[in-house]
C-alpha cells in the first residue's frame, strides 16, 4: 500500500534542462588535456525508462571514451560534464539558447578538470554548478 501523506519535493538532478547529449554521442573535447573526440558512453544518475536513450544536459557528468587524441588517452573510459550542446533549451528568464557543438571537458574521479583551459564558450549552466571550470573559462554565455 502506497505511503500517505504529504509528497515531498526534492532537488531535480538535471535542473529541468532539455537534453540534448545521449548515449553514442560523438562530442568534442573543449579542454587541453590531449583528447579531441570522445564518445558518450553512460550517464550517470539517469532514471531509466525502457527503450528511452539516456540523455545529459549541460552540466551534467557524463562517461565517455576517448576516440581521438594522444596515443596514451585512446581508449580510455574517463567521465566528463557536458559544456556545450547542439540542442535549444530554456533559459529561466524565458530566453531559448544553442551552441553550434556538443562540447564536454574531461574531469578526474575526484572531480577536478583534467585540463587548464576550456576552448570556445561556456554555458552559464555549467558555470554555476563547477565554479573550476568558470575560472578556466575564456568566455561564458
Amino acid at each position: 500500500m502506497a505511503k500517505r501523506g504529504p509528497k515531498t519535493v526534492g532537488v531535480s538532478y538535471r535542473l529541468g534542462l532539455t537534453p540534448g547529449v545521449f548515449m553514442e554521442s560523438l562530442v568534442k573535447v573543449a579542454d587541453n588535456s590531449g583528447a579531441t573526440l570522445a564518445k558518450v558512453i553512460g550517464v550517470p544518475h539517469y532514471k531509466a525508462v525502457w527503450r528511452r536513450i539516456p540523455g545529459a544536459a549541460v552540466g551534467d557528468i557524463v562517461i565517455v571514451s576517448i576516440r581521438a587524441g594522444k596515443p596514451e588517452l585512446r581508449k580510455q573510459v574517463m567521465r566528463a560534464i557536458v559544456i556545450r550542446q547542439r540542442r535549444p533549451y530554456r533559459r529561466p528568464d524565458g530566453s531559448w539558447i544553442a551552441f553550434e557543438d556538443n562540447a564536454v571537458v574531461i574531469i578526474t574521479p575526484e572531480g577536478e578538470p583534467k585540463g587548464t583551459e576550456i576552448r570556445g564558450p561556456l554555458a552559464k549552466e555549467a558555470a554555476e554548478r563547477w565554479p573550476k571550470l568558470s575560472a578556466m573559462a575564456s568566455i561564458i554565455v
